[in-house]
């Protein structure tokens, strides 16, 4: 199937990336790959900051100044503060989401790294998560970090995203397709 490509997926890619080389041209990616992480956060957290961003009839002068004192509080780096200054100016930072994310894929793209998601029927120790991820780290030759949640209709097993691989152990999954060949005959 055929990626469609929107003006939004691909304008929050190109400012990914944009944003990737300004701050690795400024010797800033730790900073700002932080920074990020701490905006998406508070976007996500806060319903009168996604209204204020997604508004469009907010005033020009009212969201820079928005963007100069939330970097003050947050102390954001130079690159990202100047970054979303000119997303405001280009009438773009309701793309913020999109970009920090697609940024933020990028920087661990770059790094060498995958984001997965690992599904548990129960709740698993630091270290269980983190032999998971040692062993699959070993497999694919690349660092995994886990976005790691609970599941307990899994009834017990595991279910592991890398992209488009899907590795589901789960008995719920088992007794899934021992009914469809009950089903079948």
């Amino acid at each position: 199937m055929s990626k469609i490509n929107t003006f939004s997926i691909v304008a929050s890619e190109r400012y990914a990336l944009a944003l990737y080389e300004l701050a690795k041209e400024d010797n800033d990616l730790e900073k700002t790959d932080q920074d990020s992480r701490d905006l998406l956060s508070l976007y996500k957290s806060s319903d009168e900051v996604k209204y204020f961003i997604k508004n469009p009839t907010q005033d020009l002068k009212i969201q820079l100044s928005f963007v100069e004192k939330i970097s003050e509080i947050m102390k954001l780096s130079n690159t990202l503060k100047n970054f979303l200054s000119i997303l405001v100016s280009k009438r773009r930072i309701f793309y913020i989401e999109k970009i920090i994310e697609n940024f933020l894929r990028l920087l661990a793209k770059k790094n060498g790294e995958i984001n997965a998601t690992l599904i548990s029927s129960r709740k698993l120790k630091e270290e269980e998560i983190k032999k998971v991820s040692e062993e699959l780290s070993k497999v694919s030759g690349t660092s995994i970090n886990f976005k790691y949640t609970v599941d307990e209709n899994l009834i017990a097993g595991l279910k592991i995203q890398l992209g488009s691989l899907m590795i589901d152990t789960s008995i719920k999954n088992k007794l899934q397709k021992y009914q469809q060949i009950m089903i079948g005959k």
